[in-house]
């Protein structure tokens, strides 16, 4: 078990409904509640984080400076964070300065222009 592995007491409140049935669940397969909780919350979190909607949101707010990569990379996986870095690089690059092309003519005068037909424009 490594170190982000290790048991992290938490604590919350719940109606108590929902504590009633995630009880009766637990007995039902012989569970412990702990168990049905971190299960449920690491499904959720694994169903969340494959969203599209949730991966936009993490690489607008990553792009505008609202996250920080180990953030990200917690949200998405290191994968799709090194890929979000990636692209978030080229964004701030400055753009290339290419000159306007000369007037070269690239047909070298053998252009044909077509006339649609009358047919074509409606």
């Amino acid at each position: 078990m490594s170190a982000s592995d290790d048991p992290r007491r938490v604590h919350f409140q719940s109606p108590e409904y929902l504590v009633d049935r995630l009880d009766a669940i637990a007995e039902l397969f012989d569970k412990d509640r702990t168990d049905l909780l971190v299960e449920a919350i690491r499904e959720y979190i694994e169903d969340t984080a494959d969203s599209e909607t949730f991966q936009e949101l993490v690489a607008t707010k990553y792009y505008d400076g609202q996250l920080e990569f180990e953030t990200v990379k917690q949200l998405v996986g290191a994968e799709t964070a090194q890929r979000l870095r990636l692209l978030k690089a080229d964004l701030e690059d400055e753009p290339l300065d290419l000159a306007a092309p000369d007037d070269v003519d690239v047909y070298d005068g053998d252009a044909t222009a077509v006339e649609p037909a009358a047919d074509d424009e409606q």
